[in-house]
């Protein structure tokens, strides 16, 4: 483990030697989150309180996103459209004849780069890297008395980013995510001699027994106007770093890949889940009296999709453990800083993760390098999703996309997948839906994809007319969600098994507005009649019309998304022909699809909230994924639960522990093993009386040598309520600079109504700041309640202020801070 954890700050954007350097812009940036007349509005002389002046820029650091936290507004819909950056850069190219790049590890969704007014690149596709060569237009406009007398000698760089909707661009605007604005992943300036490596596509091969591995390499210079030979060393390193191999060659410089040399490694250490064995392989290329040096990090292993079978890496059965993710998070929307992106990868490891699908877009490379590093196996896909097919625009920007996202991550050997679309059974877009057109665009795709990258296979998912052309297919099955019951997921999955050549099911499970639980769970299941089918149609992810299905009529608590996962996770483990599944999702992420959610426009299926706090299901993914023990009682985030005096409730443990022993208030109600085919909890699982009044449970569970504790406590209200009659606001936390609310909906009798999910607007006056804009369940300004109840937080800015929060049935209460 803790190999794998140096590995995580291995992450650069290029490696260079001498005097070559790669610098994030992360500061010094000004935006505009509108159209400008054109680029000479960014750049033209300004005085103070001059018509110039107008409109007004702000401050920004990136990555940022353009919609600014506007996602999650409940009251517009999110920033479509042109936005602006703008800097000014001092260029010092150590190189007498080298080149200056600004390299975007991604802006969405159309991009244009300007040196002072003029245009020096642009790009189409918000996922995929892309470098802009600013070394000319530096060389020329650094000659102006304009640079020296206006500039200070620096050079104005302003990049314009537009994601307005275009039904001629992937991915489509109906898709169930946000698809931003802005400069969104990392932007770095970089300096390169007049001869570099620009890729090195790294091929490892394992032979039948896996003890001996070839690596052919190929490299692409960057080089323009440059001709001739050029001399290059290429060293192969050991995951402890001893250099193992090495080679000096001399090789022509020219356009495309290079064949450049290959090793052979007997006994090499494999890359596998439990331990990642990354080699590295460095490139250098010395020309004209100036070395540039590339390294990549390589795996070896061997991943197979047996045929109606289960998945092999490394000629072992893995039942793939998946989830997947979105670039999303709480106030920043797509801009994810490194740290971030860290911290989410780490908590996906920490529940047991071995595979993940990357939603819907080629994601950034610090992801790609963590999965290498943490051992998680990846399915990254193109953002052809919904909406049908465009003309030849269309079709070539997906063409583009996948070949950059196979060429930018081949090395990966985290990656097994390379998925061709989503949903691409959904119309809409388009008045022409023509399935054979479809297929054969996907068939193109599928053919590139071999093409690039004959080692990997292709997949795509719940497109059913599509299914014989890629190597893997996953329909749509949602059991006891979308559609049907959960308890039929084991054999609806069979049928779609025997269906196709290889089956993987991704995208399962349901949502939870976090903080919201329920004694009777599954009360939603009695209005839906069983054998009815679990796949996903067109209307179903609507709250309004069709049939029953939980999705619409369940109670979106977490309790009984605890009993969806748990039967599936149970029932995972006795499908032997199974290759495995994932999870959707790991983490709540924005939507524009989804107005009316209990968090407005917020897709709440993640077992983590938006700011990644954990819900109860976290731990129950835990309990079957991993081998460190835990123990974990339902119900941290239940602080009221409810019933009769004298009604024996349940209480659930969910722990990979062998034994357990519960105790209610200090009194033992006894000890139990594990047996992970007795739902629900895996036998761990007790009935007892509560207290009326507050109560405190405790678990003491072992696993081999080792014990792991866990309490909770609660209050066990018997008291019975009628409807809401009124709000009550009170504060529930503070400190020097922030103050933390809470609403509650009582009856007439002042009785907490524990089923109250009415819609609860907050709002503030005064010099504070809501905590809202967050797209969480305690992050919301309009949120239903959870349990009769809801949170907020106020940054009180060292002033008065008056919160309050209104519901349109029981009107408005006022609370001075």
């Amino acid at each position: 483990m803790k190999r794998l954890l140096c590995l995580l700050f291995l992450l650069p954007v290029f490696f260079f030697t001498e005097a070559q350097v790669s610098t994030r812009l992360n500061s010094g940036w000004e935006f505009l989150r509108q159209d400008l007349g054109g680029i000479w509005e960014a750049v033209r002389p300004v005085a103070k309180g001059s018509p110039e002046s107008v409109p007004l820029w702000k401050n920004v650091g990136l990555p940022h996103c353009s919609s600014e936290g506007n996602e999650v507004d409940p009251d517009n819909n999110y920033y479509q459209g042109p936005a602006w950056y703008r800097t000014q850069l001092a260029i010092s190219n150590p190189y007498s004849k080298g080149r200056t790049l600004l390299h975007f590890e991604g802006a969405g969704q159309k991009t244009e780069v300007y040196v002072y007014t003029t245009k020096v690149g642009a790009h189409v596709g918000g996922y995929d890297e892309f470098t802009v060569d600013i070394t000319d237009a530096v060389q020329a406009f650094s000659s102006t008395e304009i640079c020296r007398k206006q500039f200070g000698g620096k050079i104005p760089v302003s990049i314009r980013t537009d994601n307005s909707r275009d039904l001629e661009m992937i991915p489509s605007s109906m898709s169930d995510f946000m698809v931003y604005g802005g400069i969104y992943r990392y932007l770095n300036l970089v300096y390169v001699p007049e001869v570099s490596i620009e890729r090195i596509f790294a091929k490892p091969v394992l032979d039948a027994k896996l003890n001996k591995a070839t690596v052919q390499l190929e490299g692409r210079f960057y080089a323009p106007g440059i001709s001739g030979n050029a001399k290059v060393e290429v060293l192969l390193r050991s995951p402890e770093g001893k250099v193992l191999q090495q080679q000096a060659l001399e090789v022509p410089v020219k356009e495309g890949s290079v064949a450049l040399t290959g090793f052979t490694v007997s006994k090499p250490l494999l890359w596998s889940t439990d331990a990642p064995a990354l080699y590295e392989v460095e490139v250098s290329v010395s020309y004209n009296g100036s070395k540039h040096a590339l390294k990549e990090k390589i795996g070896f292993r061997k991943a197979e999709f047996v045929p109606k079978g289960p998945f092999l890496l490394n000629g072992k059965r893995l039942l793939l453990r998946g989830t997947h993710r979105h670039e999303d998070g709480a106030g920043v929307g797509a801009a994810l800083t490194e740290s971030m992106i860290r911290q989410e990868m780490l908590l996906m490891k920490a529940m047991g993760v071995n595979f993940i699908r990357l939603g819907h877009y080629q994601q950034s490379r610090i992801v790609l390098d963590l999965c290498d590093s943490l051992g998680i196996l990846v399915w990254e896909e193109i953002p052809w999703c919904r909406g049908g097919l465009g003309g030849e625009v269309y079709q070539t920007q997906a063409k583009r996309m996948l070949t950059n996202m196979v060429e930018q991550h081949f090395n990966h050997p985290a990656i097994i997948i390379w998925g061709m679309g989503n949903e691409n059974d959904w119309p809409g877009d388009f008045p022409e839906f023509s399935e054979s057109k479809i297929r054969a665009f996907m068939k193109e795709l599928h053919d590139l994809a071999h093409q690039l990258d004959p080692s990997r296979l292709t997949a795509i998912r719940r497109c059913d007319f599509c299914k014989d052309i890629v190597d893997v297919y996953s329909p749509s099955i949602w059991a006891g969600w979308y559609r049907g019951i959960y308890t039929e997921y084991k054999a609806t999955s069979e049928k779609e098994f025997n269906r196709v050549n290889r089956f993987l099911h991704v995208e399962w499970g349901g949502d939870s507005h976090q903080g919201r639980h329920a004694e009777n769970p599954d009360n939603a299941l009695q209005q839906i009649k069983p054998g009815q089918g679990n796949d996903e149609r067109t209307g179903d992810a609507s709250l309004y019309g069709g049939g029953a299905r939980v999705s619409k009529d369940g109670d979106w608590s977490e309790s009984y998304i605890a009993n969806l996962f748990d039967w599936h996770l149970k029932e995972q483990e006795t499908m032997p022909w199974l290759t495995g599944t994932a999870q959707w999702v790991f983490k709540d992420f924005a939507t524009p699809l989804r107005p009316e959610n209990p968090v407005p426009y917020v897709n709440q299926k993640g077992v983590l909230g938006r700011d990644m706090s954990k819900k109860e299901s976290y731990y129950i993914f835990q309990s079957y994924w991993t081998e460190k023990p835990m123990a974990h009682i339902y119900g941290h985030s239940w602080p009221v639960r409810w019933g009769n005096e004298e009604e024996l409730k349940m209480l659930k443990v969910y722990s990979n522990c062998e034994a357990a022993e519960l105790f209610l208030n200090g009194k033992s109600l006894g000890k139990k093993k594990r047996n992970s085919s007795d739902f629900p909890a895996a036998g761990l699982r007790w009935s007892a009386q509560f207290q009326p009044g507050k109560n405190e449970v405790k678990v003491i569970a072992v696993k081999g040598k080792e014990t792991v504790t866990d309490s909770i406590s609660f209050i066990y209200q018997t008291e019975t309520w009628g409807k809401p009659a009124h709000l009550q606001l009170t504060k529930i936390a503070e400190t020097e600079d922030s103050a933390t609310v809470e609403v509650k909906l009582l009856d007439a009798n002042g009785i907490l109504c524990l089923d109250a999910a009415d819609y609860i607007r907050f709002s503030l006056a005064g010099n504070g700041k809501l905590a809202d804009n967050l797209g969480t369940a305690t992050g919301a300004r309009l949120v239903q309640a959870y349990n009769g109840r809801a949170v907020i937080s106020i940054q009180k800015n060292k002033g008065k202020n008056v919160v309050a929060a209104h519901n349109t049935q029981l009107g408005t209460v006022f609370l001075s801070l």
